[in-house]
């Protein structure tokens, strides 16, 4: 691929310059991806530490996984000039995203249970007070 102009190589073409862009990017984003993938692998392992933490730690360590091999693979894109590490890339990170959507979906759902049941039992309290305050 070396030597040979394609209209994506090429930074006079459209998707040439476009590439480019995405490719310094890229480059731009590798040191943050690497960094959050650590955080989110640290706090993953701190989370094992609790019983209860060990049904759900698997989850932080593997989306910072993720991000650690997202920044990889944008720092491979810069050093070479295979524009697939790129796309690499973009696949780590829509699986990151697609994870995170799942867990909000999740943790919003156990919300709006707790709210519901929580609302039951204080509309239950307040209703048996009168009945509780008359037998003092």
């Amino acid at each position: 691929m070396e030597g040979t102009a394609t209209p994506f190589t090429t930074p006079s073409s459209p998707g040439g310059f476009a590439l480019a862009q995405l490719k310094q990017t890229a480059q731009n984003m590798s040191a943050w991806l690497k960094f959050l993938g650590i955080v989110n692998i640290v706090s993953g392992a701190i989370t094992a530490i609790s019983i209860v933490g060990l049904l759900i730690a698997w989850l932080p360590i593997w989306m910072g996984v993720l991000l650690f091999q997202a920044g990889e693979r944008a720092a491979n894109a810069q050093r070479s000039e295979d524009f697939g590490y790129l796309a690499q890339m973009m696949d780590k990170l829509k699986t990151y995203f697609v994870i995170n959507a799942v867990l909000i979906i999740v943790v919003l759902a156990f919300v709006l249970i707790l709210v519901v049941f929580a609302g039951s039992f204080f509309h239950e309290i307040t209703n048996r007070f009168p009945d509780v305050m008359q037998s003092y």
